[in-house]
């Protein structure tokens, strides 16, 4: 039987994909090579170009694989339930931003996004707009089944939900727990709530 094309590229992918962010964790971004990454996957660096143009798309890439479902796709969960569902994304997103390593390479890439404008602008195309897409087609979801102001603006409201989480993230000045993850849902929520109209 002769071997399956198809699942040797997604090996591959996955391979490239670990080895981008096990590197930046490692070594720190700048010192990253597509030759680096190729050599850790155990692929040709001609296997990485076919896919990705350049190193700082491979290693957003492999930032962004870690939000994806297995389709490739970002979603939020959407049970009809806001509340449960923005607490069930919001406590796994401190999971995530507690582990060791997946802190270690987020800051990593933060660090050479604030000094990197053509690494900023790829940042935004291929990982903080998407997420931000799909948190907002959640919200819009919530708005239409009358569970936001219909008036509210839905960018601020994730800017309400996500900024101070981020900025205690950064700051390391406090836990990233289930209990912070609910209050600022829930106060996010009463921010937003619908209003007594008539």
């Amino acid at each position: 039987m002769p071997p399956d094309a198809a699942r040797r590229s997604d090996r591959s992918r996955l391979a490239i994909l670990a080895a981008a962010r096990d590197l930046v964790v490692e070594v720190g971004y700048p010192r990253v090579s597509i030759e680096a990454i190729a050599r850790r996957a155990g692929v040709g660096k001609q296997t990485i170009y076919r896919w990705w143009p350049s190193k700082g798309a491979v290693v957003f890439d492999a930032v962004r694989a870690l939000s994806e479902d297995e389709a490739g796709v970002i979603t939020l969960p959407d049970t009809g339930d806001l509340e449960a569902d923005l607490k069930t994304v919001l406590r796994a997103t401190a999971v995530e931003f507690t582990d060791p390593t997946l802190s270690a390479l987020l800051r990593a890439l933060y660090a050479e996004i604030a000094v990197d404008p053509e690494l900023a602008t790829l940042y935004q195309e291929k990982v903080e707009r998407p997420l931000t897409e799909a948190k907002l087609d959640r919200l819009r979801s919530a708005q239409r089944a009358g569970q936001f102001d219909p008036d509210a603006d839905l960018a601020l409201c994730l800017d309400f939900l996500y900024a101070p989480f981020t900025q205690r993230w950064l700051s390391r000045t406090g836990p990233l727990d289930d209990a912070y993850a609910d209050a600022l849902v829930e106060a996010t929520l009463r921010a937003f709530a619908p209003t007594a109209r008539g």
